[in-house]
């Protein structure tokens, strides 16, 4: 007799357009990216394809290892990768996720790029790192011009070279940023490490990094010391010339999520360095590069709400309990919605800093007065609901939610890490604070633009004068300052879904954040909501039976040894 026949199960989720995202498709072309609506759908099937999602299962599967030492006793500082992981970098980089944008002349190309990295997030979130702070680190270098004209070409390249080689040999360059020390974390001014000259324009840099993610860089900038004060350095692994800088590798941090990234404690052991900017200046310069990468924190969280939204809404839509679809029984469709709600919310919220961006560039100086404060308060509220947004796209899931190879676990350990990275929820709230004060004109910037939708729904109006009367009060600013940086960030979210989303995403996020206190628990949406109207725009068509037979047959879960261990592919 048959004793185990599988019913009652979705498809597997792949081979599917991730891409065909109705908010991110409408914020595309509101905020002048629709020329990339192509490329766009291209990395979206890329993404939503059953081989890119075995590389990001993999990866994870198969974290980094560091080796110190060869077998000889010589010291190495090398960390080995799975081969996958070097894929999933040659993908992004040649889809242009690093420092492409820099040299692309369309006036929004930071926008069309944080498009790309809401879809390509939705893969693996580990490799981001390294892309990111490829993207982060030109801002900050054309500090130093005779720097930026040696590197930021190789960093805008398309070609990912992987291997520790003199720099200039390359085909192109990955960077990443050495900043905390463990007596110091955010307060980067305990940093000890020091830099001394060393002659030939060079600096000699002597200390310890806490946490250093992606050590395999090509070009880091760091923190340390001069004699002028805290200056920001270029150090490059391997010198010009192929020798190796004295980097060494300490330990890989064993976190909790992340873990197809390495991370890890590095010791500047007389490594050479060379200035960027003005020596004693050197956090002014590194914010460059840290406020790039906050908005790519953003994104990702962003991008993690997304596919949590999708994989619930696809379980709920072939999953039957009760004899109906979960999809179509009103507590758990109330549920979906409000995941999908705040999705697009996150969505719409990450171009529109993306957007501020390319308009600060290219000199509209309210736009950049709306970055000044719109990207930290975007990056404390979007980033600190990711987590809670993947614990209840997981619980959706019931059961199969828990267990690694529905990979729900993995979102849910990826998602804290965003609120962490550059700068936690306070660095963020208290950058807020600082725009405030040092720059009013950013308050002015971020009143214009909620005024956009002003007269289209009274609870808006209302918000807004609220949140206007919370700005110009400064009494006990620190201590209301998270409250302050998530009241901003969801009256902007509520203006933008009232201008660019669908008429049932948009009632639903005022009604349940703004037309009330929201207590930030899912599935308490008022009983007018069109929550059928909400849920289909995280709906995606697999092609598989109510059985959950799935698309293409697709490698997913495979746990060969073929699959883990006997495909090649470029490694350098």
């Amino acid at each position: 007799m048959t004793t185990h026949e599988v019913t009652n199960q979705p498809p597997v989720l792949v081979d599917y357009d991730v891409a065909a995202d109705p908010a991110l498709l409408s914020g595309l072309h509101a905020f002048g990216a629709g020329w990339a609506e192509p490329e766009l759908h291209e990395v979206g099937r890329l993404a939503g394809s059953a081989h890119v999602a075995e590389l990001a299962r993999v990866v994870n599967e198969h974290p980094p290892v560091l080796h110190t030492h060869d077998r000889f006793g010589n010291r190495v500082d090398e960390v080995e990768f799975h081969p996958y992981w070097h894929e999933l970098m040659q993908l992004a980089i040649a889809q242009g996720l690093h420092a492409a944008a820099w040299r692309t002349p369309r006036r929004t190309a930071h926008t069309a790029r944080t498009a790309k990295l809401l879809v390509w997030g939705q893969t693996d979130a580990g490799h981001l790192c390294p892309v990111s702070m490829t993207y982060a680190a030109v801002p900050a270098l054309r500090h130093a011009p005779d720097l930026a004209a040696r590197f930021e070409p190789l960093l805008e390249s398309a070609v990912y070279d992987f291997g520790l080689r003199d720099p200039e040999t390359k085909g192109g360059l990955v960077a990443g940023m050495s900043l905390t020390e463990k007596q110091g974390g955010s307060d980067l001014r305990a940093n000890a490490t020091t830099a001394e000259p060393a002659g030939g324009g060079g600096f000699r840099l002597v200390g310890h990094k806490w946490f250093t993610s992606a050590p395999m860089s090509d070009l880091f900038l760091v923190l340390a010391r001069a004699p002028g004060g805290l200056s920001c350095y270029a150090v490059p692994r391997v010198l010009p010339g192929g020798e190796r800088n004295a980097i060494r590798l300490q330990r890989l941090k064993d976190k909790l999520g992340n873990r197809s990234n390495a991370s890890a404690e590095v010791e500047y052991d007389g490594a050479i360095g060379w200035l960027v900017g003005e020596e004693g200046r050197g956090v002014r310069t590194i914010m460059e590069m840290v406020s790039a990468t906050r908005l790519d924190a953003t994104t990702a969280s962003a991008a993690g709400m997304r596919w949590g939204a999708v994989q619930a809404v696809h379980h709920a839509r072939h999953r039957r309990a009760f004899g109906a679809l979960l999809a179509d029984q009103p507590l758990m469709a109330n549920v979906l919605a409000d995941l999908v709600v705040e999705s697009e919310a996150a969505t719409l919220l990450s171009l529109r800093v993306a957007a501020a961006t390319d308009r600060a560039a290219a000199g509209d100086a309210t736009e950049a007065a709306l970055r000044r404060i719109a990207l930290p308060a975007a990056k404390y509220w979007v980033c600190k609901r990711a987590p809670v947004h993947a614990a209840e796209a997981l619980e959706c899931l019931g059961g199969n939610g828990y267990v690694e190879e529905s990979q729900m676990p993995r979102l849910y350990r990826e998602a804290p890490v965003n609120s962490i990275w550059e700068g936690s929820g306070n660095i963020a709230a208290l950058d807020v604070l600082r725009a405030m004060v040092t720059s009013p004109e950013s308050v002015e910037a971020v009143v214009e633009e909620v005024a956009r939708a002003s007269g289209e729904d009274a609870r808006l109006d209302g918000a807004l004068e609220a949140l206007r009367k919370e700005l110009v009060d400064t009494s006990d600013l620190e201590v209301r300052g998270r409250r302050l940086a998530g009241r901003i960030a969801l009256v902007l979210q509520a203006s933008l879904l009232l201008r660019h989303a669908s008429p049932a995403v948009a009632d639903a996020f005022l009604s349940s954040r703004l037309e009330r206190e929201h207590r930030g628990a899912f599935g308490e949406l008022p009983s007018r909501v069109d929550l059928h109207a909400v849920v289909e725009r995280a709906e995606v068509d697999t092609g598989a039976g109510e059985h959950g037979v799935p698309v293409s047959g697709a490698q997913v879960g495979s746990r060969s040894a073929d699959s883990r261990l006997t495909r090649t592919h470029a490694t350098g």
